[in-house]
């Protein structure tokens, strides 16, 4: 048997095993004719991709094996889930990892009873399946990964097959450029598999119906040297794919422009071609279940059966169900299977951040709250010597943020990553560079996850109202790091930092459309053992949650920090205490010492700490005689239970820093109704009023934006007033008052457009 049986034979076993896994609960070796029992009750699974995955997944093998070639798989149609189990279980991994699915018949039964069924593993090329890092099931993403992989793996080759359905989503499109962001010296390879089946659930694909000239010449403009590989009779394609193969890896060693296939073959190939008269094979019929009725049509079962045949188990499967040793010839050994490689698995291959000491970066703060710093420049200078300890496993990522969120200083030891045309008027630019910036935060995150999820570290930093646009992928994440965490052999990665500044209430230069604070709604939304959200409300603590998060291990982590100056309000120890507690009393604002208060000032945000603590000095000067305790929170999920998250302080702590009886103004960054749900079990909870964004904003100055959403210092003294029972014969005097106050800082906007200055200069005055 030559090279090209031997993949031959392996590409049969793998789709009769995809088969199998479909439409199977017994009977896998088909020793005895099909029986409805021997059907599952509901056919899940998608079988129009699988042969083409399995096509490039043998071929592949033969290259690992004749080149000792280190490579990870990534499938962007990941619906084909049983094409990467079938290889999993055909390389052995499979069983390594879980071993009552043994390379065995009754192995083989485990393998198709488990696949879409309750208890068993899911239909997409999920944390569960060995050898993957990316899912699939939400298209567009595979290449950005891909490249992430790739990305200070010079060693590595990152082959990427594109669905030409996913090839028509918007991060799909942005992601052929990532080669221009790719340091040959540095990096390793992707090869792109662009596979046109043709269809997608029910209708063409784009890139399978435009002249094949003009999609090469689309592919010799992003930057690539296209391969087409096309037919639908296998022989053929194996001779061309294996000598395509070949010459690309040839062209891949070599350097210079990085090749790529196209690779043209029927959707759900060697399938049925027709059932009940309407034709399968090569259509859109062919993207699910081709056979859709075979437990209750005896005619649908025969051909199940005929088609299971057809790819002759008994050359493929010795009497007890085990792969033939000619089947295993193409297949590598040991970490270079692509189902057991450590980058697939990134966990065994990550090394802990050499961290610099972050106070070093202290600002100095003689007094609280009477100085101010610019928090994210701060921190840009903590990064810069992160970027220069680890100059091969971290990377700053952002949408062309980097500069305007403050974190210049990483540009004194790094530059921007680009591998393309520079002109003399270009700054910071370098093949190089740790800093990936492009204008797509779909690149950014797509970029990162894979680079995170084959045991690097990064973090990611963009405008705040701007990170909605990866929602989605913030999502599809999340699921795969909590799905991980149930998986034993799944080693933890690095966590996924966000740092989101240039944020809502310091974007009142920009406008409505800049000003949205809701990425911390759709985080909440996710597990507590996956997330974490911090508003550090000064540049000291702003540097030690950078410090914590970088340290974290399978969090998502959300930093959401300004980049204009604010007030210091901690000293370095101060801020760690502050930090590491997650939220505290601030003693020096408030008035309660020894006593109990009559109203609770809280805060969480930088500018919602600045008007809080205006605020309590305005109760002080015109009320002394009211006890006020100011709460600052930096770690929100403080606020809940911790039956509901571990970080949640019990109710007796609770109660003792909120009271269960007295009012508590909550002044909040974002939407007000987030904090209502997180401590709406709390005793106290009818006792919270809370401020926040309440979708009121314009292009307008930093106070009015406030006003304009009712978190401002005189409206919280408003709050105060309002529900602080039998107020003090003062009270209703400094009620009008702030409305006044409120009036006058209007006007003078209005007038001048700017902020009054004893507003924009206030500093604590006691």
């Amino acid at each position: 048997m030559d090279a090209l049986a031997h993949i031959d034979a392996y590409w049969r076993a793998a789709n009769y095993l995809s088969v199998g896994q479909i439409y199977l609960l017994d009977n896998p070796l088909l020793t005895e004719p099909l029986q409805p029992g021997h059907i599952k009750p509901r056919l899940l699974g998608h079988w129009g991709t699988t042969p083409g995955l399995n096509f490039c997944f043998a071929h592949l093998n033969r290259i690992i094996a004749d080149r000792d070639q280190d490579m990870i798989y990534v499938a962007g149609p990941g619906h084909g889930g049983p094409a990467a189990v079938a290889h999993a279980w055909l390389e052995g991994s499979y069983t390594e990892k879980y071993p009552d699915i043994s390379r065995d018949a009754e192995g083989m039964r485990r393998l198709f009873r488990q696949f879409s069924f309750p208890g068993g593993i899911p239909s997409h090329v999920a944390p569960e399946t060995p050898g993957s890092i990316h899912e699939g099931g939400e298209l567009g993403y595979s290449l950005a990964h891909a490249y992430g992989a790739a990305f200070d793996n010079p060693h590595l080759v990152v082959a990427c097959v594109i669905g030409d359905g996913e090839a028509e989503t918007g991060p799909l499109a942005a992601s052929w450029h990532s080669g221009k962001f790719r340091d040959p010296g540095r990096d390793g390879a992707v090869l792109p598999i662009l596979h046109l089946n043709g269809y997608k659930i029910a209708n063409p694909t784009v890139l399978a119906r435009i002249p094949e000239e003009e999609l090469i010449k689309l592919m010799q403009g992003y930057g690539f040297r296209p391969h087409v590989v096309a037919g639908d009779d296998p022989s053929a394609v194996h001779q061309i794919m294996a000598e395509t193969l070949d010459t690309v890896f040839d062209e891949i060693a070599e350097g210079g422009r990085p090749p790529m296939i196209i690779l043209r073959t029927p959707k759900g190939w060697t399938g049925p071609k027709e059932v009940d008269g309407l034709p399968v094979e090569g259509t859109w019929r062919a993207h699910q279940v081709p056979l859709a009725a075979v437990r209750d049509n005896a005619d649908h079962r025969a051909m199940l059966e005929r088609w299971m045949r057809s790819y002759r188990p008994e050359e493929l499967f010795d009497a007890e169900g085990r792969p033939i040793a000619e089947i295993l010839r193409t297949v590598p050994e040991g970490p270079r299977r692509m189902s057991a490689s450590p980058h697939a698995n990134g966990g065994e291959l990550l090394r802990p951040l050499t961290l610099p000491d972050f106070r070093e970066h202290a600002v100095e703060v003689k007094a609280p709250a009477s100085t101010f710093s610019e928090p994210t420049r701060v921190l840009g200078r903590f990064l810069r010597d992160v970027i220069t300890a680890n100059p091969d496993n971290f990377r700053l990522m952002g949408p062309d943020e980097t500069t305007s969120n403050r974190l210049q200083a990483v540009f004194e030891v790094t530059g921007r990553a680009w591998n393309a045309e520079t002109l003399p008027t270009d700054e910071h630019l370098a093949p190089d560079g740790r800093v990936m910036e492009v204008l797509s935060e779909h690149l950014c995150q797509g970029w990162l996850e894979g680079y995170l999820l084959t045991g690097r570290h990064g973090l990611f930093n963009c405008y705040e109202a701007f990170i909605h646009i990866v929602d989605a992928m913030f999502n599809q994440h999340a699921k795969w790091l909590e799905s991980s965490k149930r998986i034993p052999w799944r080693r933890p990665v690095a966590s996924l930092n966000y740092l989101l500044s240039s944020h809502v209430w310091r974007q009142d230069h920009n406008g409505f459309s800049h000003q949205d604070p809701g990425f911390l709604d759709v985080v909440m939304n996710k597990k507590a053992s996956v997330v974490r959200v911090y508003l550090p409300p000064d540049a000291n603590t702003l540097l030690s949650t950078a410090d914590h998060c970088l340290r974290s291990r399978d969090y998502v982590n959300v930093i959401v920090a300004g980049k204009q100056p604010v007030l210091d309000l901690f000293t370095m120890d101060e801020a760690v205490a502050h930090c590491t507690r997650g939220l505290g009393i601030l003693e020096w604002a408030s008035t309660d010492v020894g006593s109990d208060p009559d109203v609770v000032l809280a805060c969480a945000g930088d500018v919602p700490t600045l008007e809080t603590l205006a605020a309590a000095a305005i109760l002080r000067e015109h009320l002394p005689e009211l006890k006020v305790r100011v709460v600052n929170v930096v770690d929100l999920m403080r606020l809940q239970q911790p039956s509901e998250h571990p970080h949640g302080l019990a109710d007796a702590e609770f109660d003792a820093l909120f009271t269960a009886d007295r009012p508590v103004i909550f002044d909040f960054h974002g939407y007000p109704w987030l904090i209502h749900r997180l401590v709406y079990r709390r005793a106290g909870h009818h006792n919270f009023h809370v401020r926040g964004y309440k979708e009121e904003g314009t292009t307008t100055t930093p106070f009015d934006m406030a006003m304009l959403n009712d978190i401002d210092r005189f409206h919280l003294v408003m709050d105060v007033i309002d529900r602080v029972p039998g107020p003090s014969a003062g009270a209703a005097h400094l009620r009008r008052h702030m409305v006044d106050e409120r009036l006058r800082a209007r006007a003078h906007t209005r007038e001048y457009g700017e902020d009054p200055a004893e507003i924009r200069d206030w500093a604590w005055p006691y």
